[in-house]
This record gives C-alpha cells, structure tokens and sequence, in this order.
C-alpha cells in the first residue's frame, strides 16, 4: 500500500507512532467493506492497531518473526505471503509496507485470511449457473425468433405453392401480391408474375390457333360431306342427259326416279348443313323450372318402348334447365345408344334419372360393342364418328349445352359389353 489516499489526506504528522491515529477510523471502514482483517505493525515488527476490537493472543500475531521482517525487506516489491494450516485448514497473511509521499516506509500492513476454496468454487458455480441461464434465455428467444421467422417464410411459400398449384392454362390466372419480404422471395414472386404474364400470352395465341384450326377442320368436313351428295346427284343428271328421249313411253317414270334420286340428295346436303348451324351456334338458354321426369320420359316417346327400361324412384323432380335443350341431350344419347347395338343382337337401353342433394344425374346405358381404346380419346371431339353416316357432332354438341349448365358428361364403357354415358349438372 503504497503512498495511500489516506496519508496524504490526514493532518496528523505522518510518522509511524502517528500510524494508529492516521488510520484510527479507516482501518474499520475498509474491514468492514472488504470483510477482512487489518492489522498494523510498527518497522520492527510489533503491532501498532487491528480492525479486531480485541487483540486476542490466538488471532492477531503482537509481533511479526524476524524471517518475514527480512523477506519483506529484500524482496523487490516489498510484499509477503505466509502460508500455514492449522486444523485441516489453510490460512495465509499478506505483508507489505506503507510509504508516505516520499515512498519511505512507514509500518507494515498485514491482510490475514483463510484460504476457502469452497467459497472459491460457490462464486464459480454461481457464475457458471448465470451464464448458463443466459445462454438458456437465449436460446429461447433464438428459438422463438426461428418459429416466427420460419412461419413468415413459409407463409409467403406456402401462397406461393398454392398459388402455382392453382396455375391453368384455360383459366386467367391471378398474380401474386405479399406486400413486404425477402428479395429472395420478392424475386420469386416476380418471376411467377412474369410467366404468368407470358402463359396468358401463350393461352390467348393457342386458343386462336385452336380456334382457326377447328375452323379449317370444320371447313375441310363440310366440303368433305356436301360433296358425298353431290357425285350422285352428277351421275343422275348426266345419265338423263343421255338417256332423254321425250318419245320414251316411260319418260315419265323415269324422270320421277331422277327427280327422287335429286331430292333425296338435296334433302341429305340440307341435314347436313343444319347440323352443322346447329352445333355452331347453340339456341339461347330458356332456363326453368320443369319436371325433369316429365321431360325426359316424353323424350323417351318417339322411340320403342320395348326396347327402353326408364327408372326413377321419383314421380317430380324440380330443376331450371331448358325443355329443349333437355329433350335433345336423352334423345341423342338415347339414339346413339340403339346405334350402339349391333342388328343381331336384341337392344336394351336402360334411362335412369337420380335427385341427390345437390345435383341430378341422368344415365343412359346400352348392351352395345362398347368404344375401343384407341376411340376413347377421340369421343367427343367434333367430326368423329365410328357410323357410316353422320357427322360427328351428336356428342360434342349435347357435351357443349351441358357444360353450359356447369355439369359434365361422363361415359364408362366395356367392348362387347356397353357403355354407360353419366350426365351430372346442378339442380339450380
């Protein structure tokens, strides 16, 4: 303790008799803070003051060994450590001098304390279990900062998936707006809105070249079945150029065979454009409400009762749809089905209608050849027929004014079996 704060501060002489009153008050204060016992000694060893009240013979050493006096005067820093046990217990004490300004000695200051590593080893578990505290508080706030973190972000993927998921090409589809996020994910979202841009593109460049190439297909099976009836009605009028003969006593009936012949033709070429106005533009929807039992059994009429089995555990069924429309739908399956059949074989076709809760389902089955697999896929694609006559539009026709009502048509099929066509639409 070198030139301490207190004797340079005291107005007693400082000399070594003065130690005891420079340091009469202070000497407790630091005791008492530090929790420690002070004792003072003069030069030659004997005690000048202790922060003990008492100096017991058993705690405070009257007087310092003459091996410590000299070790604490040859030593280079003028300090001392003694170490002894007593009753299994180790006990140290700290010499060293106290100097005045002038770094002159003016009695010795001794520090002695017990070496209790036990106390040692409390601070360092007491430390050790802060710190693990710490690094548990935050772990937990990492942890929480993590799940909230990860739920942002997959919040933001999670729209993202949905949102591709969604993506269709016959649809328009709709952008992805998240506000505030990640670059990362802002470049992500941008890329999708990019491509969404460009598959609209694309949707409205394909649905143009569909468009026209159904178009010239259309056009190519037109011209394909309206010159069917025109070789025949060319061959007619060519065989009455040279055969006519007005002194021909049968000028008459032949002539009746030509105009026949002619007018079946003519009456073939106007089916067939009809049928073709017909699926180029459908009639304006007349939705009502009717008796759907009702209608599709008076569609039923017109073919032969015997060979139609029509069942329905209801006597009305209410549902808006169009009369017309609805009798065009059972009749053409209903035809399509007989057509199904070979002659052969005795036709059965079965009409059964079902209400469900929300929906009503119409099914025509036959016991016809059933469609082959190579068919399957061209069903009901316009112009496709597997009969010798027709045009192909029976199916893609009454499949467009369905879907017009938000309802489907469906068909499973068996060769050599049948083939059962489900027609499934709303009920309003």
């Amino acid at each position: 303790m070198n030139n301490p704060f207190v004797i340079r501060e005291t107005t007693y002489e400082v000399t070594t008799n003065k130690i005891p009153l420079i340091f009469k008050k202070e000497i407790h204060k630091v005791a008492d803070v530090h929790n420690i016992q002070i004792n003072l000694y003069d030069l030659e060893g004997s005690i000048l003051k202790s922060s003990k009240a008492a100096l017991p013979q058993d705690t405070v050493e009257t007087c310092i060994s003459a091996e410590v006096l000299n070790k604490l005067l040859n030593t280079v820093n003028h300090r001392v450590v003694v170490e002894r046990k007593e009753a299994g217990a180790n006990f140290q004490s700290s010499y060293s001098y106290i100097t005045d300004q002038n770094f002159k000695p003016l009695a010795i200051i001794n520090l002695p304390y017990l070496e209790n590593d036990d106390f040692l080893a409390k601070e360092l578990y007491e430390f050790f279990e802060r710190l693990g505290y710490t690094y548990v508080f935050m772990l937990f706030i990492a942890v929480v900062l993590a799940y909230f973190l990860s739920k942002y972000i997959t919040k933001t993927l999670k729209t993202i998936s949905d949102k591709i998921n969604q993506t269709r090409l016959e649809k328009r589809n709709q952008k992805i707006d998240i506000g505030t996020t990640t670059e990362e994910i802002s470049t992500l979202v941008d890329s999708y809105n990019s491509m969404i841009d460009e598959l609209e593109e694309s949707a409205v460049k394909l649905a143009t070249s569909e468009r026209e190439q159904a178009w010239r297909e259309m056009a190519k099976q037109v011209a394909h079945e309206i010159k069917n009836p025109l070789t025949p009605m060319r061959l007619t009028v060519q065989s009455f150029q040279r055969k006519f003969n007005p002194e021909d006593p049968d000028i008459h009936t032949k002539l009746s065979e030509y105009s026949k012949t002619l007018i079946q033709q003519i009456d073939t070429m106007s089916s067939i454009a009809s049928a073709f106005s017909n699926f180029a533009k459908m009639p304006a929807q007349q939705k009502e409400e009717i008796n759907m039992v009702e209608v599709v059994d008076l569609a039923l009429d017109i073919f032969s009762e015997d060979d139609i089995t029509f069942n329905c555990d209801k006597e009305t069924i209410i549902a808006k749809f169009d009369r017309t429309q609805l009798i065009r739908v059972v009749t053409n399956l209903v035809k399509n089905a007989f057509q199904a059949i070979p002659k052969d074989k005795t036709a059965e076709v079965i009409v059964d209608l079902v209400e469900n809760k929300d929906t009503i389902i119409i099914s025509v089955s036959d016991n016809g050849t059933g469609i082959t697999e190579e068919n399957i896929i061209k069903i009901f694609e316009p112009k496709f027929t597997t009969k010798s006559s027709g045009m192909g539009l029976g199916l893609p026709m009454i499949k467009k004014i369905i879907e017009t009502y938000n309802g489907t048509l469906t068909f499973t099929t068996k060769e050599q079996i049948g083939t059962t066509f489900l027609v499934t639409f709303p009920k309003e």
